[in-house]
């Protein structure tokens, strides 16, 4: 039971159980769960059928201790109970996996529903689980049978996100980051509560700081009258956070407080879901936000100058990809304003990249292993496009907002994106060559020249420059009367650190730097 005291670590309860039992132990509002843990997966993915045998009757006691928080009941009225069956694996994994949300209704829990609530509440709720339950469960979009018995989803659920850690896009995601694949997942049985229950309910996703720009400012969207997984899909229409101190301020104002208490608790910026459910808050998951690069470096500075990290997590926050990231060439003004505009959107994860479009992702899969570089516009991004958009120079939709799954994923793997360009994107942008630019938000027609800058243009990298200098056993500069390196790889830096040098000249004095502590972090690991 996630109530605040399984004192497990992370490896175990996942990333969003862990979360859940933390909030808890706070007292936050957070909807009754238990977790079934990353060791059961390991089980199951060897003998399936026997694994949730011999977990079944544990499942059926934490069911009963979820209706008795609740004060309701699974599978009948008068008040129902609904769950979600979640995902969460110790390294967070934004959409790879499988979420089935509503679970536990049939013909009498719906009557009960709408005898509670309202017809249309019950109807609306109904069709959300079918249509989810057919598509993950059963693999199918439409004419699947659902089960009837509330017990028979729920096992199935189980099994189908027990099953999504091997499903192929998440095989993909991992060896792109090179992850465990033995890790496994956990899985979060949860307590529903509904955001589309009434005028004064709806759901949202909160960031305790830009994770884009890196601002010292909540970041975040609303969406009223709707469930978590219509903000993340990028399916409909969404409000700035800002839209929820307008309709609840007092809401909105125990939802801020909630952030920063979040925040100084994991001492990193906080990514948060919850939901309003008739006027009452409720947390469903908090979890370290992705971030872009821009915003890791100045995030890092942040937290840093309001000491909660030290000089060392402080270096350790950012990774050489980041500088990597910052230091790649960007666009002029005068050569961006001189290219015709194509389109316009939500900058989601900074940087600027050429290509041709492609919309399909089996072919933008072709023309990246072809050597092309490769532009996917879409109408919006869903788990199945991920193969696509990690050998994608840049991304585009047509809908969604900066919390949808393409933005997420982009700001995960460091990809430029634009999204929410509006309806016949998809189409215009067709087969195009194009200059995606992540900063502004645009698509601009051709392949544009860009310019590097260097690590003394940004007051952001020479502040880290300075931190770094402190921890890292090896110190780099541009220049001096010191050993030169000739690049910055993991092998040169190595061999330096072996030689006995302690300052060194390199094109990168940062990146070189964090390679040096890495390695240097590593070695105390291994001994």
């Amino acid at each position: 039971m996630l109530d605040g005291s399984a004192d497990l670590p992370r490896n175990i309860l996942g990333n969003k159980g862990y979360g859940i039992d933390a909030m808890r132990r706070e007292g936050l509002p957070v909807p009754p769960a238990f977790c079934i843990t990353t060791e059961v997966c390991g089980r199951f993915l060897s003998d399936a059928e026997g694994c949730l045998d011999d977990i079944w009757s544990d499942v059926q006691e934490k069911m009963r201790w979820l209706e008795d928080e609740t004060s309701r009941t699974f599978g009948r009225g008068p008040r129902p109970l609904l769950v979600s069956v979640r995902s969460g694996a110790a390294q967070s994994m934004p959409g790879m996996m499988d979420t089935v949300l509503d679970l536990g209704i049939d013909n009498a829990v719906e009557n009960a529903l709408a005898d509670g609530a309202s017809a249309a509440f019950a109807r609306d709720t109904r069709i959300r689980f079918t249509d989810m339950y057919r598509r993950i469960v059963l693999g199918s979009d439409e004419g699947a049978e659902v089960p009837d018995d509330p017990w028979t989803q729920l096992r199935r659920a189980i099994e189908a996100v027990f099953a999504s850690w091997n499903s192929p896009r998440a095989l993909h995601y991992r060896a792109h980051h090179g992850l465990d694949d033995s890790a496994g997942t956990a899985v979060i049985v949860q307590a529903m509560v509904f955001g589309n229950l009434a005028d004064d309910s709806g759901t949202g996703v909160l960031f305790s700081r830009n994770p884009i720009t890196g601002a010292n400012a909540p970041f975040g969207e609303w969406l009223a009258g709707g469930q978590g997984e219509d903000v993340v899909s990028g399916s409909v229409g969404v409000e700035p956070i800002a839209a929820l101190s307008a309709e609840q301020p007092a809401v909105y104002d125990q939802l801020m407080a909630t952030a920063r208490t979040l925040e100084r608790l994991a001492a990193d910026v906080q990514d948060i879901e919850f939901t309003v459910e008739e006027g009452k808050l409720w947390l469903l998951q908090t979890r370290s936000a992705k971030r872009s690069a821009q915003a890791a470096v100045r995030l890092a500075l942040q937290l840093h100058a309001e000491g909660l990290i030290d000089d060392a997590e402080a270096v350790r926050r950012v990774t050489p990809a980041h500088i990597d990231a910052l230091l790649a060439p960007s666009l002029q003004p005068e050569t961006r304003f001189a290219a015709p505009l194509l389109a316009t959107g939500l900058p989601s994860c900074p940087g600027v990249a050429s290509g041709r479009v492609y919309t399909d992702v089996d072919e933008a899969l072709n023309a990246a292993d072809a050597g092309e570089d490769v532009i996917l516009v879409r109408t919006a991004t869903s788990p199945d496009d991920v193969q696509g958009m990690i050998a994608a120079q840049a991304i585009v939709t047509e809908i969604g907002g900066a919390t949808s799954h393409a933005a997420v994923v982009s700001r995960e793997i460091g990809t430029p994106a634009v999204v929410g360009c509006g309806a016949g994107v998809v189409a215009a942008l067709a087969g195009k060559l194009v200059t995606v630019d992540g900063d502004e938000g645009e698509v601009r027609e051709g392949i544009l020249e860009r310019a590097a800058w260097s690590e003394a243009k940004s007051p952001d990298l020479t502040g880290l420059a300075e931190i770094a200098r402190r921890v890292s056993p090896l110190r780099a500069y541009a220049s001096g009367a010191y050993p030169v390196l000739t690049d910055s790889s993991p092998t040169v830096v190595a061999d330096a650190l072996a030689a006995g040098h302690t300052d060194v000249v390199s094109a990168h004095p940062l990146i070189t730097m964090l390679v040096a502590l890495r390695l240097s972090e590593e070695r105390a690991v291994n001994v």
